[in-house]
Order: C-alpha cells, then structure tokens, then sequence
C-alpha cells in the first residue's frame, strides 16, 4: 500500500499543480488518489435467436448424417458457433488463419454465395486434408441471412495440431 502512496508523493513533487479535484491533498502535499470501478456491459454474453428467427446451419459428419442444426445470428462465424454447441471442428489458432483445423465443407448453392476466400485462407486451405472445390475455413465464414439452410460438412479427417486429445472449448 505504501509503494503507490511513494509514487503519487513523487508525481506530485514533481509536478505540483496535479490535482485530483475536490479530493484534499495527503501528507506532504501530494493529491490523494481514489480508484473506480466501472460495470462491464455484456462482457462475454451471447444473445441467440429466437428459435425458428435464427439462420440454421445444418451441420453433417464427413458420411453427409446430420449432426446437429442450430440456428445463428448474422455476422457469427461457422467456427464460433461449432464450439458454442459443442461440435467437434477444432479451431487449433483461434480463428487467426493460421492452421487449417477448422476446415468445412459447404454446400456448392451456398458456397457461392460467400465472398472468395483471401490469400491466406487459401495458403491454409492447401495444407487441408480432403480439400474440395466447396472447402473453406469455419472462422473465415461470416453468416448472412442468404446462407440460411446451409449444409456445413465436416471432413473425415484434419491434420490435428492437438495430438493429446485436446477437444476444442468456447471462448
């Protein structure tokens, strides 16, 4: 408690016309310092749709069964939202492009109607395993509403960063 108090004591000596206002100075002249704090707004919170309001993805295993189909918000991407509900896409860089671990399959009528790929994507798609013309990375695909129904396949296989058996979490 004593080392912050030194260190205000020294600021103020050297510039005495710092004023906190409306607080009385502490011993030796020096301002006295108080903390706030302040409430984080929405920290961490998702708000989903309502159900049937949502854009429904229908995500399949690498034999086209479906998983799960969950319903999403405009602008979430494919990898956030297979974490959020537990589908096993793993995501190793956190969506950063920097690995290829997060790679799907989408349906060709939606496929084209998501904007190309940037050069990086590409360069992680080349390191994908079971790459196809439909192929993208789950964190590069932002939803809109015309990709409502979309079919989203995962690949047999990825070249899994985590060897330990790491399943991908939420952040």
């Amino acid at each position: 408690m004593s080392r912050p108090r030194l260190a205000v004591h020294a600021l103020a000596r050297c510039r005495p016309s710092l004023r906190v206002a409306g607080l009385p100075r502490a011993p030796h002249g020096a301002p006295r310092r108080a903390l706030h704090a302040t409430v984080v707004r929405q920290h961490g919170s998702i708000t989903r749709p309502e159900p049937g309001t949502g854009i429904k993805l229908n995500f399949r295993d690498a034999k086209g069964d479906v998983l799960k189909v969950v319903e999403a918000n405009e602008g979430d991407d494919i990898l956030s939202i297979a974490h959020e509900h537990d589908i096993d896409l793993e995501g190793a860089c956190e969506g950063s492009v920097a690995c290829s671990t997060c790679h799907v399959i989408l349906s060709p009528q939606h496929y084209d109607l998501i904007p190309e790929p940037e050069d990086d994507e590409n360069d992680m798609l080349d390191m994908a395993f079971g790459l196809t013309d439909t192929s993208r990375l789950g964190c590069q695909v932002k939803l809109t509403r015309t990709l409502d129904g979309m079919d989203v396949q995962l690949p047999s296989a990825t070249r899994n960063m985590f060897v330990d058996g790491k399943k991908p979490t939420h952040h």
